[in-house]
């Protein structure tokens, strides 16, 4: 097949998997990806905006700075926000520089376009600017899609962004749809763990269940290496105790990894080429990706029974909040990103009731995916629609009543979707 050819069904791999994420991963292993990059580059079908990262981008300040003059060149006004936070006495804080952020980058344009970071693993070093990223895909505006091309995976949850439905992982002309960071390959492994990420989180070995941690930290250590491709000693330390001095976190983390190890029995994490990561040699079972990949796998398919097998997996998987009772910041993202994924879940499983003619059980499960978030107003305005089509109209303002009062209390008000789906209830 020639060249043009591979480039061409790449592109309509992009088009078919990608069209509908915000964020787009082209696997480190994709052979053709840099082409695909060149060919998004040079056959815009919306405007494009391109920087690729480079051996000065040792730092944030240095990758504000080179990003900021390179969009500056595509789009003469980007960094006006950005630029009076560097005129102050004193550094903005991530938070604020995350948001000036932000505002340059959705004034980049006001119709839909592609934001390309090109030779990304130019920053592998750079922790800070991985840590820039992790909080920017969380404020990326809605007309932006961003497209991440490197020789190594971002130090990014892409687990909790593709379950959420945000990111997809594109390998040439397919996409990842399990196994998303550890190649679990190993022949007959030595160790094999059982991880329960949804619910408590704990961890089974051939012993039964590890109930000796000796304090939490060891266990969310475990989890949180878990979570990402790979991790740098300086991302845990800032992540778990950012009070104390380098050398001071430095010693609480060896104490926590011995913990963990002695917890397990085995050396859980290994560390190679700077990084740390679950040991290779141990093959992991874990809920958390099987959920993720139960949903993948269902959103792709077009039969309704496979599909309705596949939501429901996912929804058997989710065995409550991602660490329930921990509130921690990375937990509590994480949290809500799968709590995304089941939310969806429930939805399509009512769509396929409906779709056979069970509107009663429809009404059932969607009653009771709104329970797990009070506040997620597109199940309310499905469940509002349902006691309509049922011809129950009376419970549909009911239940917007009852909607508004509680948004009230919290002092929120309706979204502009739902007042508008009630007042045409309303009035048929």
């Amino acid at each position: 097949m020639s060249l043009q050819k591979l480039i061409a069904n790449d592109y309509k791999a992009f088009q078919h998997f990608a069209a509908e994420k915000q964020i787009v991963l082209l696997h480190p292993e994709s052979r053709l990806r840099s082409m695909l990059v060149a060919y998004l580059l040079s056959n815009p079908e919306k405007p494009v905006f391109y920087y690729a990262m480079g051996p000065n981008d040792v730092n944030l300040r240095a990758f504000i700075d080179g990003f900021t003059h390179d969009l500056a060149v595509q789009h003469p006004v980007f960094g006006r926000h950005l630029f009076q936070l560097w005129n102050r006495s004193s550094p903005p804080d991530m938070e604020i520089l995350v948001q000036a952020f932000i505002r340059d980058v959705t004034e980049l344009s006001e119709d839909n376009f592609l934001l390309i970071l090109d030779e990304f693993d130019a920053t592998d070093e750079a922790d800070e600017v991985h840590a820039f990223w992790e909080r920017i895909v969380h404020f990326l505006p809605d007309h932006c899609q961003l497209i991440i091309n490197g020789r190594s995976e971002p130090r990014i949850p892409w687990v909790s962004l593709i379950a959420r439905g945000q990111a997809v992982i594109l390998r040439d002309n397919d996409i990842i749809r399990d196994n998303f960071y550890r190649h679990d390959t190993v022949e007959n492994p030595d160790i094999y763990l059982n991880t329960y990420g949804f619910g408590p989180g704990y961890v089974q070995h051939d012993k039964g269940e590890v109930g000796e941690w000796e304090g939490h930290l060891p266990r969310l250590l475990f989890f949180f290496v878990m979570d990402r491709p790979v991790v740098t000693r300086a991302e845990i330390c800032d992540t778990f105790w950012p009070e104390l001095t380098i050398d001071q976190a430095v010693n609480v983390f060896h104490v926590t990894k011995r913990r963990l190890h002695k917890a397990l029995g085995f050396d859980a994490l290994v560390h190679q080429d700077g990084y740390y990561q679950i040991n290779p040699t141990i093959k992991v079972d874990y809920d958390v990706e099987n959920f993720t990949t139960a949903l993948v796998k269902a959103r792709e398919t077009e039969d309704s029974k496979e599909a309705l097998q596949l939501f429901q997996q996912a929804v058997d998987l989710y065995g409550g909040p991602f660490l329930q009772g921990h509130t921690e910041e990375w937990i509590v993202e994480r949290r809500d990103d799968f709590l995304y994924g089941y939310l969806e879940a429930m939805q399509s499983i009512a769509k396929i009731r409906l779709g056979d003619q069970r509107p009663e059980q429809a009404l059932a499960i969607l009653n009771r995916a709104v329970n797990e978030h009070e506040f997620y107003e597109p199940i309310h305005r499905d469940i509002m629609q349902l006691y309509a089509d049922l011809g129950r109209r009376s419970e549909a303002a009911g239940h917007y009543q009852k909607l508004t009062a509680m948004l009230k209390e919290n002092g929120l008000k309706p979204e502009t979707e739902t007042i508008e789906l009630y007042n045409t209830l309303m009035t048929q």
